[in-house]
C-alpha cells in the first residue's frame, strides 16, 4: 500500500477523464450518437481487453473461472453506470465541460464514496471509530464542499453571461435541460463504484493467476465497461433509427447530400482518441485504488475531485469562463483549492491508517 502513489494515479485518471471530451470538438458533420458510439467501441470494448490481455496473465481464464454468477453483478452495475455515462455526454453537450462536470460529479462523488461503506456495514467501525477514518471522512466532506462551490461558480457564470456568449462557448447550451441530465448522470454514474466492489472476486482470481496488485482490477473493467457499452449501444441504435443517421460512419457526404464535406478519417481518429482517453481514467483508477488500503472507497472521491479540477482547467483554456466577473472567478478558484485540499486530507487519512497498522 502506498497512498501517495495512489493519489498520483488518481490524478492521472482525473486528467484523462477531464480531457476526454476535448477531441470531440474536432469532429465535423457527425451526429452525436455516431461519434459517441465510435468512442464507446474504443473505450468500453477495445481498450479494456487490450490492456487486460497485455498485463494480466490468463485474462480469459480468469473470466471463465469466475463464471456467470460472479460476472453478472459487475455487468449489471455497468449497465446502470452506462445510463450515467450516456447522460454524462449529454451533460457536456448542454452545460459545457466546466459546469457540466461540476454538477454531475458532485452527485457522483457523494453517492459513490459513501454508499459502499454503508452497504457493507463498515461506516461506523472504520470511519467513525478511528482517527484515520474520521480524517478520510473529513476529506470527503471537503471534496463535496469543493464540488458545491465549483457548481456555484457555474451557476454564477450562468447568470452573468448573455445567451450569445454562452452559445459561443457551448453551442447547445441549455441550463435546465442540462441540469436534469446532469443529476441523472451523477447518481447513475456512481454505480461504477458498486460494479468495482462487486468485482472483488475477480481480483482475487486474477491474483491467483499471478497478476500484480496494480493490474488485478483490469479484468473487472472488462465486465463493468461491457455493461456500460450495452446501455449506450442500445440508445445510439435507437437514435440512429429515429434520426436516420446510421449511415454516417462510412458516408463521405452529410445527410444534405453535399459531397466531400464529412472528414471521415479525421472523425474516426478523434472519436477513437476521445474514447481511449476516457478509458484511461479507469485504468489509472484501478491502479490508484490498489494502493489505498481499507479506505479504497475514498478513491472515488479523489477521482471525482481530480476530474473536476482538470475539466475546469480545460474549460478555462477553451474560454468557457471568458467574460465572467470577479465573484465567479473567486468561487471557481475557491472550489479548485478545496478540491486539491480534499485529496491531501484523504491521503493523510490513509497515511494514518498505514502508520497505525505498522505500529501494531
Amino acid at each position: 500500500m502506498n497512498p501517495l502513489l495512489g493519489i498520483l494515479f488518481h490524478w492521472l485518471g482525473g486528467l484523462a477523464a477531464g480531457s476526454f471530451y476535448a477531441p470531440f470538438r474536432q469532429v465535423r458533420r457527425w451526429s452525436w450518437e455516431t461519434y459517441w458510439l465510435v468512442a464507446g467501441i474504443f473505450s468500453w470494448l477495445a481498450a479494456p481487453w487490450v490492456f487486460a490481455l497485455l498485463l494480466v496473465p490468463g485474462t480469459t481464464a480468469v473470466l471463465q473461472e469466475a463464471g456467470l454468477g460472479k460476472l453478472f453483478w459487475p455487468w449489471f452495475f455497468g449497465v446502470l453506470w452506462g445510463v450515467g455515462g450516456l447522460t454524462f455526454g449529454l451533460t457536456m453537450r448542454y452545460l459545457g465541460m466546466s459546469l457540466g462536470m461540476a454538477v454531475a460529479l458532485g452527485y457522483c462523488a457523494a453517492f459513490g464514496a459513501l454508499v459502499p461503506p454503508l452497504f457493507h456495514g463498515t461506516f461506523v467501525s472504520e470511519l467513525l471509530g478511528t482517527r484515520s477514518g474520521l480524517t478520510v471522512l473529513a476529506g470527503i466532506v471537503v471534496c463535496v464542499l469543493g464540488i458545491a462551490v465549483a457548481g456555484m461558480a457555474g451557476m454564477s457564470k450562468e447568470k452573468e453571461l448573455p445567451t450569445e456568449a454562452k452559445a459561443e462557448a457551448v453551442k447547445e447550451f441549455h441550463f435546465r435541460k442540462g441540469l436534469v441530465v446532469a443529476t441523472v448522470s451523477g447518481v447513475m454514474s456512481s454505480c461504477f463504484a458498486f460494479g468495482l466492489a462487486a468485482g472483488d472476486p475477480l481480483k482475487a482470481i486474477a491474483a491467483a493467476h499471478g497478476a500484480a496488485p496494480l493490474w488485478q482490477g483490469l479484468p473487472v473493467l472488462i465486465v463493468v465497461m461491457a455493461g456500460g457499452f450495452t446501455t449506450n449501444f442500445i440508445w445510439c441504435i435507437i437514435l440512429h433509427r429515429r434520426n436516420g443517421s446510421g449511415g454516417e460512419y462510412f458516408a463521405a457526404a452529410g445527410r444534405d447530400g453535399k459531397p466531400d464535406r464529412v472528414p471521415l478519417l479525421r472523425n474516426w481518429i478523434f472519436s477513437a482518441l476521445a474514447g481511449t482517453i476516457w478509458y484511461f481514467q479507469f485504468f489509472f483508477y484501478s491502479m490508484g485504488e490498489s494502493q489505498m488500503g481499507k479506505y479504497g472507497f475514498s478513491s472515488w472521491t479523489m477521482h471525482m475531485a481530480s476530474i473536476i479540477l482538470f475539466s475546469t482547467l480545460w474549460g478555462i483554456a477553451l474560454k468557457e469562463w471568458k467574460g465572467t466577473g470577479s465573484r465567479t472567478r473567486w468561487l471557481l478558484a475557491a472550489g479548485l483549492a478545496l478540491l486539491v485540499l480534499s485529496t491531501l486530507i484523504v491521503g493523510y487519512g490513509n497515511f494514518l491508517d498505514g502508520s497505525s497498522s505498522s505500529g501494531h
